[in-house]
């Protein structure tokens, strides 16, 4: 049961914080730094992306269409039924951030890692984590505005033309340009990595050091922590289930439900972070501490599956095709 390392180093961050929080001149210019850095984050992101790839992956379009439903409507549908927590396990503002978790896209990096360890669908994997990550720049702001509305910590109209202007034209501006300098994103992907985790934890230095100087974490407290991860866990077994069990009921082989579980339980720590900080101004701090205890949660339960996956004796076996055919992308990938 792996403990990320990133994770560690983004508690790190949230102690220095704590301890040098950013005040004055140093905080105005760490927010304008980390509206760069949110920007060039969502640029490479369309960099990344390869049109090929996503053409590839239509083709098994009900797999992609079952993980986009798991991720943007079985999730804030749970995010939603959560709000009878309140009072007695959650206080507002943590429901604000457990129910903005819910709205958060899939991963793509560990989805692939722990489909490929279970011996499922990996291409189908890939195209599911990028599509949700696409679908989420445009679905997560709208849904955010639908069912958090002034309840997000200063979510307005304002915040949507921010959205599109941090988020989506940088995206946009990435795929415009990635026939020019995809094949640099893809020799450089190490180091750009490292930008990647290094923007991220601008962003989470960022929105504590705003929350500590306004005073916004003396709003939690250790009996709180403990039941926003009793409800954490909970919905990760939920939605762990569904997406197992409910493939099965859609007819879908063994290898695609591997795909689905792992694409379609799992929320990204990356690319909420900087929606949060966009969406929610000084609540932010409290906004994603639900998802980075969700996205550590998810990583060491989804690991052990995993491996437990990988022995499966299906997984040795010949599979036949499930009822109704089934799309040819990525089938018998190991």
């Amino acid at each position: 049961m792996p403990v990320d390392p990133y994770i560690l180093l983004l508690l790190g961050t949230v102690g220095l914080a704590a301890l040098l929080p950013a005040r004055g001149t140093g905080a105005d210019v760490a927010s304008g730094a980390s509206t760069v850095a949110i920007a060039f984050l969502f640029f490479l992101y369309g960099a990344r992306l390869s049109t090929r790839e996503a053409m590839d992956g239509v083709r098994h379009w009900r797999l992609h269409v079952t993980v986009l439903a798991c991720t943007f409507v079985v999730f804030p549908l749970l995010g939603l039924a959560s709000r009878g927590l309140v009072p007695v396990f959650l206080t507002d503002p943590l429901y604000q951030g457990l129910l903005f978790l819910t709205l958060v896209p899939s991963t793509i990096q560990s989805s692939i890692a722990f489909t490929s360890i279970a011996r499922g669908n990996v291409p189908a994997a890939i195209c599911a984590g990028s599509f949700s990550s696409l679908v989420g720049i445009v679905v997560t702001p709208l849904l955010a505005a639908a069912l958090l509305g002034g309840d997000g910590g200063g979510f307005s109209a304002d915040s949507v033309v921010e959205i599109v202007l941090q988020l989506l034209v940088p995206f946009v501006a990435g795929q415009l340009l990635r026939r020019w300098i995809g094949g640099f994103v893809a020799r450089h992907k190490k180091v750009l990595g490292l930008v990647d985790r290094g923007s991220i934890l601008l962003v989470v230095y960022t929105a504590f050091s705003e929350g500590m100087v306004q005073g916004v974490w003396h709003q939690v407290s250790p009996v709180r922590l403990a039941g926003l991860l009793a409800v954490e866990a909970v919905l990760l077994a939920v939605m762990l289930l569904l997406t197992w069990y409910g493939a099965k009921a859609l007819r879908f082989g063994r290898e695609d439900r591997i795909a689905i579980q792992f694409a379609g339980s799992k929320k990204s720590l990356a690319a909420g972070l900087p929606m949060a900080s966009v969406l929610f101004g000084a609540q932010a701090s409290l906004a994603v501490l639900p998802l980075m205890l969700f996205h550590q949660m998810q990583l060491m339960v989804c690991a052990v599956i995993a491996k437990r996956r990988s022995h499966d004796p299906e997984a040795e076996a010949p599979e036949e095709p499930a009822a109704g055919g089934r799309a040819t992308v990525g089938t018998g990938s190991r």
